[in-house]
């Protein structure tokens, strides 16, 4: 049995609540906007649900039309499986997927689909001595570690990878999502797509039977464990990661070609994306094509009841307003997510005469 070697510091979780949680809330403060001409909503409170991946730019973008309109946008991070539970029971406003419905689910819940933004997920590592992008990995090299098969930080597998870097023998220990998580269907999805064993053993899914590792609640809770635990391997959302400061590696795309995870590789793996509105926008952007493309790239969706009280789908369509805007586009890419192009907003803005 393997042995999880903890740190005696812990300084991750306070690092990414500070940073990003408890914004859910936004604008926390209670600011009088009526008296100053900001824009009234029909409900006091949104409330939206869901997608962890999407959380770094949600809170700002909620936090920031706050201060604008005086509108509050409560968004809780309870993961992708989360938010579609409560979208179909009613409980919650919208909720963020970063699995896509397909048409017979969204006509069973009466739900609109459409995509917000698109993000990274990166693998990130704590092994003492290697430090952020120095570690190269394959697709098929990432799915035999998470299935067991490569065990220790210098297999040959790894080795052969990085000739330049000294590997420890050290055991490895993947970390992995313990709730249904968009973020792992898109994991899952990529290491599938390289992996036949993948494929055949595990599956895709936003939960599946991990063969080995330590599960953890959303990126958060990933991110947090990956720190706290000696020779740990998980997946995040890039901004988690570099939130965090916790080094990632490089990956080797479909291309052949070895690319670091940043802004330029995202926008190249998006770039290919052709969302159709006639599809209600279902596309996944895994191992996309392109030299300079990141393999795992993920879209978050909003679903959005076709029927709902008076006025509120008008609010939160606002909200995505404000977005898809260069202001809203600007806060995304300081956080280095790819925004959604002007000409697929314009699609989505038609789509919304829906509800």
């Amino acid at each position: 049995m393997k042995r999880v070697r903890f740190k005696k510091t812990v300084l991750v979780g306070a690092l990414i609540s500070s940073a990003m949680a408890v914004l859910a809330l936004s604008g926390c403060s209670e600011k009088a906007h009526e008296s100053d001409g900001k824009a009234a909503s029909s409900q006091s409170v949104i409330m939206g649900s869901g997608s962890s991946f999407i959380y770094p730019a949600m809170s700002r973008w909620a936090n920031e039309y706050y201060n604008q309109t005086g509108v509050k946008i409560n968004y809780q991070p309870i993961g992708s499986g989360g938010g579609q539970r409560q979208i179909f029971a009613g409980t919650v406003n919208f909720a963020a997927s970063d699995q896509p419905l397909n048409n017979a689910e969204l006509s069973k819940y009466n739900l609109l689909q459409f995509p917000a933004i698109v993000g990274g997920i990166v693998p990130v590592i704590n092994v003492q001595g290697i430090k952020t992008n120095e570690l190269v990995l394959s697709g098929q090299v990432l799915a035999d570690i998470y299935l067991g098969k490569i065990q220790y930080w210098n297999d040959p597998a790894i080795a052969a990878l990085n000739p330049k870097l000294k590997l420890p023998h050290n055991a490895i220990i993947t970390v992995h999502r313990a709730d249904g998580s968009g973020t792992t269907y898109n994991f899952t999805q990529y290491l599938a797509s390289v992996n036949p064993v993948w494929q055949q053993q595990v599956g895709v899914d936003t939960s599946v039977q991990w063969p080995v590792g330590i599960g953890a609640k959303g990126n958060q809770g990933v991110a947090a464990q990956v720190q706290q635990v000696d020779d740990s391997i998980g997946y995040v959302e890039y901004a988690y990661a570099k939130t965090a400061n916790i080094p990632t590696v490089k990956l080797i795309n479909q291309n052949g070609q070895t690319v670091t995870a940043d802004l330029n590789s995202f926008a190249s793996a998006a770039k290919y994306a052709s969302w159709q509105a006639k599809d209600n926008y279902n596309l996944l952007l895994v191992n996309q094509p392109g030299d300079n493309s990141w393999p795992i790239v993920a879209t978050t969706f909003v679903l959005l009841p076709e029927k709902a009280k008076q006025g509120i789908n008008q609010d939160i369509k606002q909200f995505f307003t404000f977005a898809y805007s260069e202001q809203g586009d600007k806060i995304a890419q300081k956080l280095d997510y790819v925004g959604i192009p002007q000409n697929v907003v314009a699609g989505i803005k038609v789509y919304w005469d829906k509800a």
